[in-house]
């Protein structure tokens, strides 16, 4: 961020805005369940897609998140607990049928193959580690961080962009994924408050409607004509990056030792489904990373 050109923070709005933070923050108690561990890391699997999000079929009332959430959940209802041989033979008419869209030859197909992929290579990733997300989790000694570079051995999870030369590495869903097993109930970690925050397209545009971070007019407008961000560009990393280092900085100022950038990065995420935020185009880029 430091050499960032077209995005800065704006320390009079992260003030402000951290003053705003109220969440509550439950610790729940720890029961392992392995069907429910193999819904949480499938549905994290297929956790990206946002900048495809405007054009896919949703279910009434929900964002493109939380249909295809909503829709892997049902598909698991009806046929019974995945394990790692079903994953492996999801195809792309599967995936199709599972999140309800039609394989149009083009972009919406697309992202319906990347699904398929996703799954098929989280199938062999438990394959390798002994054939349970028991094992998987087992494997980390309760890391947070050691699951997450463990996850990132699948390319879809291997979040890393070049930056003036330089590698930048974001790790969305790699960090997400013992965040929600925590959430859930299902897995107990030692180190979460070393996670960063989820960097995502939502992040930076409440960061950037509430005054916490500007953008340059040039990309403001290209945003709000709906143009896409290519994954990799400046902008994009620059977005991604201020969402990581404007989460840090607010977990500085709310100065409280159980805030944690995973605290933080929920609550922006769950205030940008306000109408305030829907209301505004945000940033989307056709990416698998998120």
């Amino acid at each position: 961020m430091r050499s960032a050109r077209l995005v800065r923070l704006v320390p009079g709005g992260l003030d402000q805005l951290a003053t705003q933070f109220s969440a509550e923050l439950p610790r729940p108690d720890v029961v392992f369940d392995e069907a429910k561990a193999m819904r949480s890391l499938a549905a994290n699997a297929i956790n990206f897609g946002s900048g495809y999000h405007d054009i896919v079929r949703k279910e009434p009332g929900m964002s493109g998140a939380r249909s295809m959430h909503w829709r892997l959940m049902r598909y698991v209802d009806a046929t019974g607990p995945l394990d790692s041989a079903r994953l492996q033979q999801i195809t792309v008419e599967d995936a199709s049928q599972i999140f309800g869209q039609e394989l149009d030859g083009d972009a919406v197909e697309q992202l319906m193959g990347r699904f398929a992929t996703a799954l098929n290579d989280l199938g062999e990733f438990i394959d390798q580690n002994a054939g349970s997300a028991y094992e998987v989790l087992q494997r980390c000694d309760h890391s947070a961080v050691s699951l997450a570079r463990h996850l990132a051995e699948m390319p879809f999870y291997r979040d890393v962009e070049t930056y003036r030369d330089q590698p930048v590495s974001f790790f969305k869903r790699a960090q997400i994924t013992p965040a929600d097993l925590f959430r859930q109930g299902l897995w107990e970690f030692s180190d979460l408050c070393e996670l960063t925050a989820f960097a995502d397209n939502l992040v930076p545009h409440v960061l950037r409607l509430d005054g916490a971070i500007e953008v340059d007019d040039e990309t403001v407008q290209s945003i709000d004509r709906g143009d896409r961000l290519e994954p990799g560009s400046a902008v994009e990393v620059e977005l991604r990056a201020a969402a990581v280092v404007a989460v840090e900085e607010l977990v500085a100022r709310i100065n409280h030792p159980d805030v944690w950038p995973m605290h933080v990065d929920q609550w922006l995420w769950e205030r940008g489904g306000g109408v305030r935020y829907k209301s505004v185009r945000r940033p989307r880029s056709r990416s698998v990373f998120y």
